[in-house]
């Protein structure tokens, strides 16, 4: 029985990146051997068993073979015989397909350690084609080394994918696990644009495809269409560091400017409402998060409206911070603030420039929670009254805010 650390942690030990987490192949073994020194299995589809003491994951050698399309048409072989290249055999890049012996012996029969060195992001071998996984892999991968760039010859295999319908059979499920992956990554427009490139973007994500070629609003750098605009926001919320559901909502706000009437372009007048329908057809498809849905949507009905916050009245202003429930959720109202900072940022030459909606909304979301509408509520006799007589005082607070706010601008 021979165990190396294999994969990921053996890449970026090499790039000098912290290593997080260890994956384990066991050669020579069989599933009985690692019961018999305490190892609990816990694989279905193949022998994968947890430490007795660390409790990190160690795998026996394995090879696969295609039975069907689609993610799961793989039958699994885990033998005693299987040698560690058969196992490194299976991966999916060539910096993937690396292995440490316990003596810290490296062992690249891919030649992953050339790769790495130039920086250059190709498949192991044909078998990468049986799995369409791994085309939302590779994207994904392309966004965490920001650096690298995709083999020809890999692309290539990429389109031939995609042009035979694998990524047809991709389960919601596991597209949206790697999406959510990706868009966590240091730069996440490269994860799309890979995936444009090789066209699986226009089979997975069709809303966010349709977006490239719509012309953006003359004042919004005319040089750059929305789908190039859309990217720049998802980068501008990893910049920031912001949370998924940011980042989930920076990538669908303005879905509805591809389907703008062609005679109103380069305007989008109307275009939150239908971005709102297709962000909800979106995350049913992909069975998207609630949290992730749930500010995607806010983003994509309100976010104008928000970009406005300074121009708009004492009442609509209250009306914006009831509809998007910002006093019973202002940790999500916060998420939407972040999500329209990344949408007004996004812009080339915009990523410095001031934003003010947020300290104006902050403000005036200040003013209401200070309205006592207990109190209201108990004042009032006829209790059919009680939200308008609360709405009315929210109103009052808010508009007092905004003549003071006023005065002392004037006075300065």
């Amino acid at each position: 029985m021979n165990i190396y650390i294999v994969g990921g942690a053996v890449r970026d030990e090499l790039l000098g990146r912290p290593v997080v987490d260890r994956d384990y192949v066991v050669v020579g073994a069989s599933p009985q051997a690692m019961l018999d020194k305490g190892f609990r299995p816990v694989g279905k589809d193949f022998p994968v068993f947890l430490h007795p003491e660390t409790q990190e994951e160690y795998a026996l050698a394995r090879t696969e073979r295609k039975t069907g399309r689609g993610y799961h048409g793989f039958a699994f072989h885990a033998a005693p015989d299987v040698t560690l290249e058969q196992d490194l055999a299976r991966r999916d890049l060539t910096i993937n397909a690396m292995a440490r012996a316990a003596d810290g012996t490296l062992i690249d029969p891919f030649c992953g350690q050339r790769d790495l060195k130039a920086k250059i992001l190709r498949h192991v071998g044909p078998a990468f084609a049986e799995d369409p996984v791994r085309i939302l892999r590779i994207a994904r991968f392309a966004a965490r080394f920001g650096d690298f760039s995709l083999a020809p010859e890999t692309l290539e295999l990429m389109r031939a994918m995609v042009a035979a319908g694998e990524a047809d059979h991709l389960v919601a499920e596991r597209v949206w696990q790697e999406l959510a992956k990706g868009l966590m990554e240091a730069l996440p427009s490269r994860m799309f644009a890979v995936l444009r490139e090789c066209g699986a973007l226009a089979r997975l994500l069709p809303e966010v495809e349709a977006l490239f070629g719509v012309p953006q609003r003359a004042d919004y750098h005319p040089e750059i269409d929305t789908g190039v605009h859309t990217l720049m926001v998802v980068d501008e919320a990893a910049r920031r560091n912001f949370a998924l559901p940011v980042r989930f909502a920076a990538l669908t706000h303005d879905l509805g400017k591809a389907t703008t009437p062609a005679d109103i372009l380069p305007r989008h007048h109307g275009h939150e409402a239908r971005s709102v329908r297709l962000v909800g057809t979106l995350c049913e498809r992909l069975r998207v998060p609630g949290d992730c849905r749930d500010l995607a949507l806010l983003a994509a009905r309100y976010h104008g409206d928000i970009h406005r916050a300074a121009e708009l009245r004492a009442t609509t202003l209250v009306t914006l911070l009831e509809r998007t429930d910002a006093l019973r959720r202002p940790e999500r109202f916060s998420q939407l603030l972040q999500a329209c900072q990344c949408d007004f940022n996004g812009r080339l030459g915009w990523q410095d420039r001031p934003y003010d909606s947020p300290q104006h909304l902050l403000a005036a979301l200040a003013a209401v929670n200070a309205v006592e509408a207990g109190k209201i509520a108990a004042a009032c006799d006829d209790k059919a009254k009680i939200p308008e007589r609360i709405h009315a005082a929210r109103v009052a607070a808010v508009k007092r805010l905004l003549d003071e706010t006023r005065n002392q601008q004037e006075d300065q």
